[in-house]
């Protein structure tokens, strides 16, 4: 995936995080949570290959070569 890609998928996935979070509780508000819970993941980790993809771009190599990391990897990280 490209940078515009990416960023693409990231507002899909916003939307999809509104949606969810904006939902009545229903039925089944754990399987709701569970839903929410990927769609965070998943954006953790498009931004995080965003940032890769900068970060190689501005250190001259080829942003091409970054990769999505696995969820827990992205999820631990500390700010």
């Amino acid at each position: 995936m490209d940078g515009t890609e990416i960023q693409h998928r990231i507002s899909e996935l916003v939307q999809q995080e509104q949606s969810l979070r904006d939902a009545p509780a229903g039925d089944h508000p754990e399987e709701r949570l569970e839903r929410l819970r990927r769609v965070e993941e998943q954006l953790d980790q498009c931004w995080d290959l965003l940032r890769q993809r900068r970060a190689r771009a501005h250190a001259g190599e080829d942003p091409d070569e970054a990769e999505v990391r696995p969820a827990p990897e992205v999820e631990g990280y500390r700010q």
